[in-house]
């Protein structure tokens, strides 16, 4: 275990990041007898798994470098119904039986292929006017969410068995994957949300090298 530094961790579904700061925080509290400083550099939904970065004791005054880094994601998004969330834990409405062709998925994700704009989800971690924009959309009021400028440097399809597409996508830092999968949806006429989430790396750091043996996180 280490005082200062970064730890690279697995994300589980069903968990917030803030409480994977608080269980590592515990934990390396406990290891070496006093109040040990973790942050992240940037969140993954609950229901998502995968790479977080976690920066520990002086190196927290470093976030900032870690969180600005391009990020990989393999995501699966159903077509032909939505979501209040854009993800599995929000109200999922059907829009449309419309089987696509991959043919025409290949051309519409062609159109979000470079710097994009995006319009984050009510129900994200950006703060509006001090305050969590999730929390202000669960007291159920009015959250006037800014655009933003995001590069997609690639959008490929790993597997289509309709109505679950999964992609492979590089992007840039603050990207939505909620979003982009909604967006594609609405492209295409059928409705989409992203019902799974998994960040493979975040700049040159992989998932596969995540600590899985000093952390118990479930």
């Amino acid at each position: 275990m280490i005082e200062d530094g970064i730890i690279l961790i697995d994300k589980p579904a069903n968990m917030s990041s803030f409480g994977v700061v608080a269980r590592v925080r515990r934990q390396l509290s406990q290891h070496y007898g006093h109040k040990m400083k973790v942050g992240h550099t940037g969140t993954l939904d609950p229901f998502a798994t995968g790479l977080m970065i976690l920066v520990i004791g002086k190196e927290c005054k470093k976030a900032d470098k870690y969180s600005k880094l391009d990020k990989t994601y393999e995501a699966t998004i159903a077509l032909g119904s939505s979501s209040s969330t854009g993800d599995p834990e929000g109200e999922i409405t059907s829009v449309s039986d419309k089987k696509v062709a991959q043919a025409e998925i290949e051309q519409v994700m062609t159109q979000f292929i470079g710097e994009i704009t995006q319009t984050p989800p009510i129900f994200s971690a950006i703060k509006i006017d001090g305050q969590r924009a999730y929390k202000l959309a669960r007291q159920g009021k009015k959250v006037d969410m800014p655009e933003r400028k995001v590069t997609i440097d690639s959008l490929e399809i790993v597997d289509y068995s309709y109505p679950n597409l999964k992609v492979r996508t590089h992007v840039s830092s603050g990207t939505y994957i909620r979003t982009l999968a909604q967006d594609i949806g609405e492209k295409l006429g059928t409705g989409a949300y992203c019902s799974q989430l998994k960040r493979t790396s975040i700049g040159e750091y992989k998932l596969n090298n995540a600590d899985l043996t000093s952390f118990e996180l479930t």
